[in-house]
């Protein structure tokens, strides 16, 4: 199929979803994974009205972006402390954060560019050896730590639920993000679902969708 093909029936899965599962006063974001995906062809993706890609990783990124049409860009791949300073100003929202090393390098650099920048924890919801993301039991340290500091705004959480349970860890993850909503006001963003399981995702809460393969085909 088509990009154009894709992204209609995507579009209308998600508002399907949304529809079934949640109110009509709620958004939900489809973001498009751009990994692998040369600029042309994001240009095309754009151009049909997807304003939110999200970039894996820095090297690809800054090789791409001067080719892109305007959109909003949100870094979503493990994030190295000594890269943070060559996308701190090109990116407006950061889901990778999972420790304390890499909050404070992106707060010292926020605070070098004289802005505030926009974080998500990422969890390793399943406990996973193969996954990053803070472990659950450290998640309420790590929030703790990135409130306090000036130059960041935690809005949310970020997860990649292991296979073949998605469901489950999605609620798990929706329950987490509720409860920490009560104690920080700065909590708006949730999230969870790719490709294979985005619909399942909006049931549960997400409301930033991250999806690849399914627009613009299996990676090469």
């Amino acid at each position: 199929m088509s990009l154009s093909e894709n992204y209609k029936r995507i579009s209308y899965e998600i508002a399907e979803a949304k529809a079934r599962y949640r109110s009509n006063d709620e958004k939900v974001r489809l973001m498009a994974v751009t990994k692998t995906v040369p600029p042309e062809i994001v240009n095309e993706a754009i151009a049909l009205g997807i304003d939110l890609l999200g970039e894996n990783r820095v090297q690809e990124f800054l090789s791409k972006k001067d080719s892109y049409s305007p959109a909003e860009i949100h870094f979503i791949g493990s994030l190295q402390s000594n890269k943070v300073r060559k996308i701190i100003e090109l990116t407006s929202m950061i889901h990778s954060v999972d420790s304390v090393s890499l909050a404070d390098e992106i707060n010292r650099q926020s605070t070098l560019a004289k802005i505030k920048t926009d974080v998500l924890i990422e969890i390793n919801i399943g406990d996973e050896d193969s996954k990053s993301g803070v472990l659950l039991k450290d998640f309420d340290s790590l929030a703790e730590h990135l409130i306090s500091l000036q130059n960041i705004n935690l809005r949310g959480i970020m997860v990649i639920p292991p296979p073949g349970n998605e469901e489950y860890f999605f609620a798990k993850t929706k329950d987490l993000f509720d409860k920490t909503k009560e104690k920080y006001n700065t909590f708006d963003t949730l999230s969870m679902g790719m490709s294979g399981d985005f619909k399942e995702a909006i049931k549960h809460g997400s409301n930033i969708v991250r999806v690849g393969s399914a627009l613009f085909g299996a990676r090469i």
